[in-house]
């Protein structure tokens, strides 16, 4: 039997019964509303009548209209009379109310009273006798109803219990089907009997499966041939490469990966980074790197021991994200960390540092020599020069002084990128660095024709650096506000406190700077695109090594046409 119909079969059979049982139940009230009628219209009217003859028979003798209530009484008495024996003793009645006179005597007030009694006692012991067979077909009914209750409960319960069972057990069945399914189980298959409701979605489920089933078969291969390609092209890098998925395991590894770690391959693929990092310093610091809530900053070069030497690495970390199937939004899968082999560029670098320092070195000699000879040349004992020759020893000068300044340049630059930078740092006030930088560029505001600005507040904060460093920032500034300055215009340098900071600034009001270089003007070498004036491009680059050396910010706020502001921010 299907299942639709079985749901015909249970539905129908409880639909009868509850049809039963409301049928049986009007029956039996109709019955028991027919009794009690029979029994009001029959008995209880001739007791009625009974009691009102007996009332007007006590009343005879003393009211003259209790006669007219008696008779009245008699006669509707006459005219219900149901029960056996009941017409003959209502008709001996009649003869003796008939027979009365004006003078009753109690003889016959007691004949007629006797007769009365057997009219009542006859109804009465039709009631009881009616009331008992109603009670017995009440009884009847509700035993019925009882019995069909009964049946429609256990038919209900059955229903309950055995429909959600038909109805579910395929439903269930077809989905642990589809879970298997999901699970990537292509050899499950699904058999329902009989049941020709779902033999149709059995066959389509199983078709399907097999359909999986063969193109997984057909696909593995391929999966498996271009895995190992990949591991081969991975394992040919020499850069170490670590996958790790979301959950910090790891997924892979490649030769030069295992070396530079220290590991053996064994079975380190699939385990958790973290538990292996417990008993391996490096890939601790690289995890620690990974998940860095500063993600953004640069990080300094990693120095490990590697080829029989101290070699550099420079760590790449890139999240990886795809989109799933069916889904529209990018779901995180894990990291994949790259340690790029940077020695022979640090290599590089640092003998750049050294012949740097070391060309810088040895042209200061040579250049403090010009300035004592063309000082010498400018004494006019040694002889008068013409004006000509006055002209020439003060752009010999110049350009001699240029490249005094340049050499002392490089050889900070040296100093930042060796890491040799020492600091000797002492109490001073804000304003003895503002009055440094003044004396320092004097010379350089007279020749521009610029006036210099000092705001400085009543109350401020001591700072606590290596003078020379910042007063030289504090003059480098200053500085170039003079040369980007044009002719008679005002700079501004100052200082105001915030909190526990001290905040040192030179305002200038000439070109300005695009904001599009606000970020690069502090490289090394970098000038900015059109500017006239000359100078090596360390300057400001040095500056901001000098000021982070202390915990400190330098930072420019600046608009084409409205100057440049130079802040440099300290901690006091």
């Amino acid at each position: 039997m299907n299942l639709r119909n079985r749901l015909t079969l249970g539905i129908g059979v409880l639909f009868v019964l509850i049809l039963l049982l409301g049928l049986q139940s009007v029956r039996s009230v109709r019955q028991l509303s027919v009794a009690s009628k029979d029994i009001l219209a029959d008995n209880y009217n001739s007791v009625h009548y009974v009691e009102e003859m007996l009332r007007s028979l006590d009343r005879l003798s003393q009211d003259s209209t209790s006669r007219g209530v008696l008779i009245n009484s008699l006669e509707l008495q006459q005219q219900n009379i149901t029960e056996v024996n009941e017409k003959e003793v209502t008709s001996a009645l009649t003869q003796k109310i008939d027979a009365l006179t004006d003078s009753v005597s109690i003889a016959q007030i007691q004949a007629i009273r006797e007769d009365l009694y057997r009219v009542m006692e006859l109804n009465m012991s039709s009631i009881r006798s009616k009331s008992s067979g109603m009670e017995s077909r009440a009884e009847g009914a509700v035993q019925w109803l009882t019995i069909l209750s009964i049946l429609c409960i256990l038919l209900a319960a059955v229903f309950l219990i055995r429909f959600p069972a038909v109805i579910l057990r395929p439903i269930d069945k077809l989905k642990q089907g589809i879970t298997q399914i999901a699970n990537h189980n292509y050899d499950e298959r699904l058999d329902f009997g009989d049941n020709k409701e779902f033999s149709a979605v059995a066959a389509s489920f199983n078709d399907m499966a097999c359909k999986l089933s063969e193109y997984r078969r057909s696909s593995l291969d391929r999966l498996i041939t271009e895995k190992k390609r990949i591991e081969a092209i991975v394992n040919s890098l020499h850069e170490p490469i670590i996958g790790l998925d979301s959950e910090r395991n790891i997924l892979f590894m490649n030769d030069e990966a295992f070396s530079i770690l220290n590991l053996k391959r064994g079975n380190i693929i699939g385990r958790n980074a973290a538990e292996i990092a417990l008993n391996n310093d490096l890939l601790r610091r690289l995890i620690r790197e990974v998940y860095a809530e500063h993600d953004d900053l640069e990080h300094e070069p990693l120095k490990i021991y590697a080829d029989n030497k101290e070699s550099y690495f420079q760590m790449d970390n890139i999240p990886l994200y795809i989109n799933p199937v069916g889904e529209t939004q990018q779901q995180f899968v894990g990291n994949l960390i790259i340690l790029n082999n940077v020695t022979k560029y640090k290599e590089l670098d640092s003998a750049k540092t050294n012949y740097i320092a070391t060309v810088s070195h040895e042209m200061k000699t040579p250049i403090s020599s010009i300035l004592m000879s063309l000082q010498l040349l400018g004494d006019s004992r040694l002889g008068s020069l013409n004006e000509e020759q006055t002209q020439l020893l003060g752009s010999i000068r110049e350009s001699s002084n240029r490249l005094l300044n340049i050499t002392g340049e490089l050889l900070n630059l040296t100093q930042v990128e060796s890491g040799k930078l020492k600091l000797m740092p002492k109490i001073i006030k804000p304003i003895e660095l503002i009055e440094y930088a003044i004396k320092a560029t004097q010379v350089l505001t007279e020749r521009f024709h610029c006036f210099v600005e000092v705001e400085y507040p009543e109350k401020i904060s001591k700072l606590f650096v290596d003078n020379e460093k910042i007063a030289w920032v504090i003059t480098n500034l200053l500085s170039n506000a003079i040369h980007h300055s044009p002719e008679n215009s005002r700079i501004i340098i100052g200082a105001a406190q915030h909190d526990k900071q001290v905040d040192i600034y030179v305002q200038d009001f000439g070109r300005g700077i695009d904001p599009r270089y606000h970020k690069s003007i502090f490289d090394r070498y970098f000038r900015v695109p059109g500017t006239k004036v000359q100078g090596s491009g360390l300057g400001l680059a040095i500056s901001k090594d000098f000021v982070e050396a202390h915990g400190g910010t330098i930072s420019i706020v600046s608009e084409i046409g409205k100057g440049c502001r130079f802040t440099v921010s300290l901690p006091v």
